[in-house]
């Protein structure tokens, strides 16, 4: 492929990949669990959420790692590719993140580093450092930046979390680059031992907002499936999860009103 053909192809592909992820193309894709769920998981205690709130990771007492690919629509160079390992240490979880999105001409990457911690008996908090990069082909800028984010869970009852979440606090006069600063909060409900429901707002600058709700239900000892909506794009998500002993397979799907549907796959080992 000439030079001439890779400019309009990583244009087009950066323009996908904005319409797709909103006002907000950094953060890396939730896991498949999540996914199928609506992404509802600002509550939530699984291994991806925990990168999503790192609230979380205090939740989350085993030593894990996994693995994430989302296919978006069918195209090979819109997927983005994700491992994660949560390690326990004392009375704190730590965590850390790698994403890879994009292929050879135009990619972006992210590293975090996470600590998660409880606060109380009701309530748990964490951070996380970010670092972010976006390369393209040819004379276009590169992109590097560095940021954090933060959220607290709350748990008024037994069965009630309240989540929220706080990204890019850092103000944008102090880089070149336009990073969105982003607040999500919601509720989940365990309405039952094998019933899960929950919902979020997301208010992001530049961008209008985003209700999610989902629910995932454990249909059988290791199985579970999940469904949600979300008003970003008019979304439907669906997902399937299993899980035999230390090992979590999880797939989901999620469509899209004009571009079709994104599929994600993930592999969790907790031991």
């Amino acid at each position: 492929m000439s030079s001439l053909q890779k400019i309009p192809v990583s244009v087009v592909l950066l323009f996908l990949s904005l319409n797709a992820r909103g006002g907000d193309p950094f953060r890396p894709s939730a896991g498949a669990r999540e996914a199928g769920m609506g992404k509802v998981c600002v509550m939530t205690s699984t291994f991806w959420s925990s990168f999503h709130n790192q609230a979380s990771l205090a939740l989350n007492k085993s030593f894990a790692f996994g693995f994430n690919y989302e296919n978006r629509f069918s195209i090979r160079e819109l997927g983005t590719r994700t491992a994660g390992i949560v390690i326990p240490a004392g009375g704190a979880s730590l965590g850390a993140l790698y994403s890879h999105f994009g292929y050879q001409d135009f990619r972006r990457e992210m590293a975090g580093l996470a600590c998660g911690i409880r606060l109380g008996e009701k309530i748990v908090a964490g951070v996380q450092a970010d670092y972010f990069s976006e390369r393209t082909f040819g004379e276009y800028s590169n992109i590097v930046f560095i940021t954090c984010e933060a959220g607290i869970i709350v748990e008024p009852s037994q069965n009630i979390r309240i989540g929220f979440h706080l990204f890019n606090p850092v103000p944008n006069s102090v880089r070149k680059t336009f990073v969105p600063l982003r607040l999500k909060a919601g509720a989940g409900v365990y309405l039952s031992e094998e019933l899960f429901a929950g919902a979020e707002a997301e208010m992001s600058s530049g961008d209008r907002l985003i209700i999610r709700t989902g629910f995932e239900y454990e249909a059988a000892p290791g199985f579970r499936m999940g469904g949600g909506l979300s008003t970003e794009n008019t979304s439907f998500s669906f997902g399937l999860g299993y899980k035999l002993k230390s090992v979590e397979l999880d797939i989901g799907f999620a469509t899209h009103e004009r571009l079709g549907i994104t599929t994600s796959a993930s592999l969790v080992f907790i031991l």
